[in-house]
């Protein structure tokens, strides 16, 4: 049996992609918007957030996870909110396992679909890589087309947590940030970012483009890396928009907490035949 026929597999109705690496670490993605939906490392503690009451269908995002934000975010344009590539079909390119880790590519193109709404012709692919105590989500972007084009992007990660209200996020001190509730800037003071009402915000990247975070909570930490995504959106409904939202149990946005690696602010630009790429990555720490 090849590679790529032994990861395949269904996930609540889904055609999925199921990963593990030889020490035990575990991943499973769908081919519908190439969607981590669960990460185990060696431990076994999940440590993605995937809602009870999440809508697996066609055409529809699921609630919790990594869905990936290309090539628009939110309603910062023409397009649906948060894009297409969240919704539509991925292909499995690759998948390989070694002592290192197992590791998946899927791939999006260009295509009626895509360019009835966007006119640009594009190669997506996310690499999703899980080892150990680690996992590594990159999504590269290439132009493929005879034009220039621009876009927006996220990794739209949701953490599990024990009690929002007892974590705390590391590693922001000092960072402007967009307040998108008010539409006022402000910055980040020095005490680290924690969650006691909705929380919805963008703060701007620096001249490094890198980043690492530390979420906090009793009994345990998360380190979150992010490379070439110059932006980081922090967000959390609370009670009354969790309410509003059906695929989402009253209570359970006491459950995760989203740290989104993201290009927001600076629009990538892309020449014709040009590609980018970004990454997050987690590490459970002692």
């Amino acid at each position: 049996m090849d590679e790529i026929s032994s990861v395949l597999t269904r996930f609540n109705g889904r055609s999925a992609v199921a990963l593990q690496a030889p020490d035990g670490a575990q991943a499973v993605l769908l081919l519908q918007g190439a969607q981590l939906v669960s990460w185990r490392a060696r431990d076994g503690r999940e440590r993605l957030y995937l809602s009870d009451s999440a809508v697996y269908a066609d055409g529809q995002a699921v609630r919790g996870g990594v869905p990936v934000v290309f090539p628009q975010f939110e309603k910062r344009g023409p397009l649906q909110r948060h894009g297409f590539a969240r919704v539509l079909p991925w292909t499995l390119e690759r998948a390989d396992v070694s002592r290192e880790g197992a590791l998946a590519v899927l791939r999006l193109e260009s295509s009626d679909i895509t360019l009835a709404q966007w006119p640009h012709r594009f190669a997506a692919e996310l690499t999703v890589n899980v080892s150990n105590e680690r996992l590594d989500v990159e999504l590269e972007v290439e132009n493929t087309g005879d034009a220039p084009l621009s876009f927006t992007a996220a990794l739209h990660t949701y953490l599990r947590v024990h009690e929002v209200e007892e974590a705390s996020l590391e590693g922001l001190r000092g960072q402007t940030y967009l307040d998108s509730l008010t539409g006022r800037e402000a910055m980040q003071g020095l005490g680290a970012v924690t969650v006691e009402d909705e929380v919805d915000r963008i703060y701007w990247g620096h001249p490094e483009h890198d980043r690492t975070l530390l979420l906090r909570e009793p009994g345990r930490t998360l380190a979150i890396d992010q490379q070439n995504f110059p932006d980081t959106v922090v967000w959390n409904p609370w009670t009354e928009k969790a309410l509003a939202m059906a695929d989402l149990p009253p209570s359970d946005f006491r459950r995760f907490l989203c740290v989104e690696a993201a290009a927001i602010g600076e629009p990538v630009q892309l020449a014709a035949g040009e590609a980018w790429w970004g990454r997050q990555t987690l590490r459970t720490q002692p």
